[in-house]
């Protein structure tokens, strides 16, 4: 059925205190929009750093009841706000709500709206999906236990050559422990150093080679509300900081972000040391879901007790700007997500960018290193 709205566009950082209540409300009624990347706070963070970040607000009534972040670009090109760094997009909105598409891209003045990690439910968006994909969670059980005891239970085998890697690194270079909640912002700057150099040795764009991604990180470290709190974790080994995470978390879901490790601990394997760790300290701080976000890597589906849906596509109304870029975006998405299905064709492509990210790295000079680091 049709449903008619008023609409109005606001830049997120304008949003009143009524409107980030009505939006926080939205979230907490219903848990497919849990996810912190849903929140207003993300938005507003997104906002302050991309010029085209809008938040399309649909009323009934007078009442806000649904909200939709995104960013508009030339000739009304829209995506999803963070597209490529958001893990979970949606329409936030009160139950029972709906929307007619071409109607909500026409009031935010888009020609064709791109996501990437549409929550599933989104139905309205339904015919312009071109893919759904999987992405693995993990359901916690809050003060239930630790992580070794899980672990344990679950994957005996990898369960002991894990802690017993753990044990002697402590032995090696000293005593394990973990910070949940590092507030040392100088350990978020070795986060996104250890990034910086995994994404370049592996081939890939580097993420903190951009200044805007550095400038939205340090300040969603600073947010800390009921909806969104940013939250660093940190392995060390006596006073060395051996791996890191930075992600964001609302009241019940903590988001899997940005995970790096120091490259000389590798045999340790503190990546998964420090994602069984954060299990563990998420679930006792009141997490009951972690989002490992889309994408096969072997330690999410070691870890995840589940998996969720999230779709990829263009919503679109009739203009000649959206058809050009669903032919120009689409076959790039297809072949791209062709190789990440198929086993046999992401493992030569993964071998082929680490060849890469070796040549690149080998060739910089140790100034070049230092200006390629993450500001």
């Amino acid at each position: 059925m049709r449903s008619t709205h008023a609409i109005t566009i606001h830049r997120p950082e304008e949003l009143d205190e009524s409107l980030r209540r009505a939006w926080h409300r939205a979230m907490d009624e219903s848990p497919d929009y849990a996810n912190p990347f849903l929140a207003p706070e993300f938005a507003i963070g997104v906002g302050r750093h991309r010029r085209g970040a809008q938040v399309a607000v649909l009323h009934e009534n007078g009442e806000a009841v649904g909200f939709l972040p995104h960013e508009r670009g030339p000739l009304g090109v829209g995506r999803a706000i963070g597209l490529g760094l958001s893990d979970c997009q949606a329409l936030v909105h009160r139950p029972g709500v709906t929307w007619d598409t071409r109607e909500l891209l026409r009031a935010c003045g888009l020609s064709v709206f791109e996501f990437d990690h549409l929550v599933e439910e989104q139905k309205p968006f339904g015919p312009y999906v071109t893919g759904t994909f999987a992405s693995p969670v993990l359901d916690l059980k809050p003060g239930e236990g630790s992580y070794a005891e899980w672990l344990r239970a679950t994957y005996p085998g990898q369960a002991k050559t894990t802690l017993k890697k753990e044990r002697r690194l402590g032995r090696d270079v000293g005593e394990v422990r973990f910070v949940y909640d590092e507030r040392d912002p100088r350990m978020l700057r070795t986060l996104m150093r250890w990034k910086s150099a995994q994404y370049r040795r592996t081939g890939r764009m580097d993420r903190f080679s951009k200044p805007w991604i550095v400038d939205l990180v340090d300040h969603l470290f600073q947010v800390r509300e009921e909806h969104f709190t940013g939250v660093l974790s940190v392995v060390y080994a006596g006073d060395r900081p051996v791996a890191a995470h930075f992600g964001p978390r609302s009241r019940s879901v903590l988001a899997a972000w940005f995970t790096a490790y120091d490259p000389e601990f590798g045999y340790y394997s503190p990546g998964l040391l420090m994602h069984l760790r954060l299990v563990d300290a998420a679930g006792r701080d009141g997490v009951t879901l972690m989002d490992w976000g889309r994408g096969e890597k072997e330690y999410k589906d070691w870890l995840k007790t589940r998996e969720l849906r999230v779709a990829e596509g263009f919503a679109v109304r009739p203009h000649p700007v959206a058809a050009a870029h669903r032919l120009w975006r689409r076959p790039v998405r297809g072949l791209r997500n062709t190789v990440l299905a198929h086993p046999r064709l992401r493992e030569p492509a993964d071998r082929l960018l680490k060849t890469v990210g070796t040549l690149r790295t080998s060739g910089l000079t140790h100034s070049g290193e230092a200006g390629a680091r993450a500001r």
